[in-house]
């Protein structure tokens, strides 16, 4: 029941004991395809929902509960895993009412063990950095899987490099890259630049590539799919909407739930929606084109985790897209910003580019795409505390060209009863849940 790598585009196989993020022959991005037909009959629903809860190793963790899909062939000695994943599905009635849909739930991988979705694909893709006899990994990162790379990398005791930016990296993740023990460098140039000279300077050293290129990763972050519907009771809903930056996370879900449907574990598709920032939408402006022309941009937004104007995965996402009747819409800066503010003060609660998700499934509902009575799940990809900077300065009205409609002011007192009294009279009348 060997698991091979296999070109999407040219259908070249390549066994996966080999170091390749791209096909030798055409350049295309590689898949990990497992034995569909050796599976099927052997993984169902009750293997899955048995699994639940467990504390035993690796299956306590949300990833490698599905082991048969993310990695049959792995030696269990050689996971590194930091029983990621379980994150918790919200549902969410007053959001859907301001969005316009009938019933939205959200997603949120902000509660992984570094904060983000990244720690889905970094336990799969360290793991094969084990299997590979690698001791240094490397990835560009925006933030995110700079955070979770070098807190992977530490737990398996290898080395982990990651190159940044020089500017508009969020503090929050950039701290935990350094606290984790990464060797971090920061480069006069954008994500794009960086992803290429990461990956020339790990060929160059032998240093294994963890950015979403590696299929490997893609193998984990399509477990949010299995997860989500396993969570909704194996019911499929009619709207997955995500954000859109390199395009790694709506690929996976793609081929999740090309695999999910494949086994007969449901029996629809649902609808894939990626979000892209105006100013980092490339896909977006593809997709107006039918897909008949595709340019890289340059990208400028506030979503930081979603500023790629050249995204690596774009030929996936455009698969998935297709497997699953999908669509793409952008939002602004100031609808990315207004949509946090609503989830933050629900008490859940996301960094900005997750906001995309809300944003978009409102501006899709108020086209039609998204009908009356269809079920959304938004995914939330990060934690509120990975870009703080962006949240005070939201609710302070101090960010540029972005009037904060949904501000809560902090309020200044002088040591009186009086003073508080001011401030805190009359009270508010309960919001109904």
């Amino acid at each position: 029941m060997a698991s091979i790598l296999q070109c999407m585009a040219c259908a070249r196989q390549y066994p996966i004991d080999v170091i390749l993020y791209t096909c030798p022959h055409c350049g295309g991005l590689l898949d990990v395809q497992h034995d569909l037909d050796a599976l099927r009959g052997g993984v169902d629903r009750a293997l899955f929902d048995a699994r639940l809860g467990t504390l035993d190793a690796p299956y306590s963790s949300g990833v490698w509960r599905y082991k048969e899909l993310v990695g049959p062939d792995v030696d269990p000695a050689l996971i590194v895993s930091r029983n990621e994943g379980n994150t918790n599905l919200y549902p969410a009635p007053r959001l859907a009412a301001w969005a316009g849909v009938t019933s939205l739930y959200l997603k949120h991988e902000g509660e992984n063990p570094t904060g983000s979705f990244k720690d889905r694909g970094m336990t799969t893709g360290v793991t094969q950095a084990r299997a590979l006899g690698m001791s240094r990994v490397a990835c560009a990162s925006t933030g995110n899987t700079s955070a979770s790379l070098a807190a992977y990398a530490a737990l398996a005791g290898m080395e982990g490099v990651v190159f940044f930016e020089n500017k508009q990296i969020a503090l929050g993740k950039l701290a935990q890259a350094i606290a984790y023990g990464g060797t971090c460098v920061q480069i006069s140039a954008d994500f794009d630049r960086n992803l290429e000279l990461v990956r020339e300077i790990s060929e160059k050293l032998g240093i294994y590539v963890l950015n979403s290129v590696n299929p490997f990763r893609l193998e984990g972050q399509k477990s949010i799919m299995f997860e989500t519907i396993q969570q909704l009771g194996w019911r499929v809903p009619d709207w997955i909407v995500c954000p859109g930056g390199n395009l790694g996370n709506s690929s996976a879900f793609g081929k999740g739930l090309h695999e999910l449907h494949a086994l007969g574990l449901i029996d629809r598709l649902p609808r894939l929606a990626i979000v892209q920032a105006e100013g980092a939408n490339p896909l977006y402006r593809a997709y107006r084109a039918n897909f008949a022309e595709y340019e890289p941009v340059h990208a400028e937004t506030i979503a930081t985790a979603i500023k790629i104007g050249n995204p690596v995965n774009y030929p996936k996402a455009v698969r998935a897209l297709r497997w699953t009747d999908g669509v793409v819409e952008q939002v602004t800066d100031q609808e990315i910003m207004d949509a946090k503010a609503l989830i933050d003060a629900h008490g859940i609660g996301c960094e900005p580019a997750s906001a995309c998700s809300l944003a978009g499934a409102r501006k899709l509902a108020a086209a039609g795409v998204i009908r009356p009575g269809e079920t959304v799940v938004g995914i939330l990809t990060g934690h509120i505390l990975k870009d703080p900077d962006a949240t005070i300065r939201y609710h302070s009205n101090t960010l540029d060209a972005i009037d904060a409609q949904h501000a809560n002011a902090l309020h200044q007192a002088e040591p009186s009863i009086e003073a508080l009294t001011r401030i805190l009279s009359p009270a508010p009348e309960p919001v109904e849940v």
